[in-house]
């Protein structure tokens, strides 16, 4: 699998969901202004006050959709012998990148799962090579493959 088609698929996806979560975004901060022009009514203003609210909570998302593309532009892709960061591994006949968590996506007709240094599994896997075992949740698991 190539992992440049990997990297571009994931930066492709985070800007798509990045596009999305700011219109949604500006489509709540546009609900959340009142006509100061007519009467408020408290209807209009307890909607504006939940429209506030989900504002903020969808700026947060905004922000770690930007981490994230910010964080695959960084992140170095060539081959690699262990995993690290910027690896492909195929774990238990599943494959995962290590860079950013993601859902799962098909690249190369394979399903792929983006796994970042902050998850547990990968501080279970970190530094394996191929055909190595490691343990995860009382599980033992075998490194099929890294590159």
């Amino acid at each position: 699998m190539d992992k440049n088609i990997i990297k571009e698929t994931m930066l492709s996806l985070e800007g798509v969901a990045l596009k999305s979560t700011r219109e949604k975004y500006f489509d709540y901060i546009a609900d959340a202004r009142l006509d100061r022009s007519e009467p408020i009514e408290n209807d209009e203003q307890a909607q504006a006050e939940i429209a506030s609210d989900l504002s903020e909570a969808l700026d947060d998302t905004l922000h770690d959709h930007t981490d994230k593309l910010d964080k695959l532009r960084e992140i170095d892709f060539g081959p690699k012998s262990t995993v690290t960061e910027g690896a492909l591994v195929r774990l238990s006949g599943r494959y995962f990148v290590i860079a950013v968590s993601t859902s799962k996506f098909t690249c190369d007709g394979q399903e792929v799962m983006g796994i970042s240094t902050m998850a547990p599994i990968f501080e279970a896997i970190e530094g394996a090579r191929a055909g190595e075992s490691v343990e995860f949740n009382g599980r033992k698991l075998v490194i099929e493959g890294v590159a």
